[in-house]
């Protein structure tokens, strides 16, 4: 049971960026799950919200898509901004029976027997990262190894020629920048302009990649727009790559924290798949999922009325201490480990196998060249209510 703490409330405030990189969310997040599990949070510039932080809730709501929709959009935004204009359209902001229609005509590329057939050429895209940052001998980790194993993967099942992965990767570094919001508009925007001169090739001369299906496919008998073509690939791209990167980081972030655990892989390497999941379950990059109320409901006699926004809080549902033990601690042999990290239901992540492989494969290549990774600076957070991990994370590497 979820037993209330004696200390008096935090002031709370989930939307404060800084609270993720430089506070510490899991105060407020372990006093509402013990005190007001469905909290209403106050608007502020963000409009107000029915913040859901136990695991049981937040599992049970995305098991729920016809109460609790995607299409309105599945982040926070100002009220100003309006709709998401991917909303209905996109398989991340649409919910069934389209949802099942357009990942129907891309789930065969990233099931188990796809990703294993790519497993050697991924290995070998990780072996090249790796050899450039050793050469390097210190880098940055974030974008000079996490952030490039994921596009790099990602870029090459779309059909993405290898002379444009570089100019993909500066992109989308400028995209995911917590710098200027223009200049992150302008990269977003270029990276839709990139997709649009991709697809309409591919519409023309079809290959074996993501793009070319989604350039040719059909539903309900009508040919996909370009324009949603076009989301499509933009929604594969960032799904793709923003949140194993920042995992990727994270993860070599808790081992440098916890360097017994980075020791018992390296002695055990039967341990690197559950490693690999305590990493998710630890890091929860996406910080928050909203969905939208699409009639009236309760939770724990909390009225939720339609039309109000209703937003999963990731990282507290992880470290729920009623379904996981010593949720605090980060430790590779844990079993069972049902996380929540790759959403769960009708939206369970996509790529959840490639980038459990991605994972696999990149810390196995540090492992087995016995390559000593020691900090070299001081890591930075992203100052980010949507993800959450290390911006920056200098190290050394160096090969035994």
């Amino acid at each position: 049971m979820h037993n209330a703490p004696a200390e008096s409330a935090p002031p709370i405030n989930l939307v404060d960026p800084g609270l993720y990189s430089h506070g510490d969310p899991f105060v407020q997040w372990r006093w509402l799950r013990a005190n007001d599990p469905v909290y209403w949070h106050p608007a502020t510039e963000l409009p107000g919200f029915w913040a859901l932080t136990r695991y049981e809730d937040v599992r049970t709501a995305y098991r729920d898509a016809e109460t609790f929709s995607s299409a309105r959009g599945i982040l926070l935004r100002p009220a100003d901004h309006g709709v998401d204009p991917g909303g209905g359209r996109t398989l991340a902001l649409t919910d069934a029976p389209r949802h099942r229609q357009l990942r129907g005509l891309v789930d065969e590329w990233f099931s188990v027997r796809s990703v294993r057939q790519l497993e050697a050429e991924m290995a070998g895209i990780t072996k090249g990262i790796v050899d450039k940052a050793l050469q390097q001998g210190t880098c940055d980790f974030v974008a000079d190894v996490a952030a490039r194993v994921p596009l790099y993967v990602i870029c090459k099942m779309m059909g993405v020629p290898e002379s444009d992965w570089e100019y993909l990767y500066e992109l989308t570094s400028q995209a995911f920048a917590a710098g200027d919001p223009l200049e992150r508009r302008f990269a977003h925007l270029n990276i839709l302009g990139y997709f649009e001169s991709l697809q309409a090739e591919k519409a023309r001369r079809p290959a074996d990649d993501l793009v070319s299906v989604l350039a040719t496919a059909t539903l309900d008998g009508e040919r996909l727009g370009a324009e949603d073509v076009i989301l499509n690939c933009d929604n594969l791209l960032v799904g793709g790559t923003e949140n194993t990167r920042i995992a990727a980081a994270g993860g070599m972030l808790a081992f440098l924290e916890h360097p017994e655990q980075w020791r018992q892989v390296a002695e055990d390497r039967e341990l690197l798949p559950s490693a690999v999941e305590e990493v998710l379950r630890w890091t929860s990059t996406a910080t928050h999922i909203m969905r939208t109320a699409t009639r009236t409901t309760e939770i724990h006699g909390k009225k939720i009325e339609a039309g109000d926004p209703v937003v999963f809080w990731l990282p507290s549902a992880n470290r729920d201490e009623t379904v996981f033990d010593d949720p605090d601690t980060f430790t590779v042999t844990r079993k069972p480990n049902r996380h929540l990290a790759l959403g769960f239901g009708e939206h369970f992540c996509l790529g959840s196998m490639l980038a459990k492989v991605e994972l696999r494969l990149l810390y196995g290549e540090l492992l087995d060249r016995s390559v000593r990774v020691e900090l070299a600076g001081e890591p930075k957070l992203l100052d980010s209510i949507v993800v959450n991990g290390p911006e920056r994370l200098p190290v050394g590497l160096t090969a035994a």
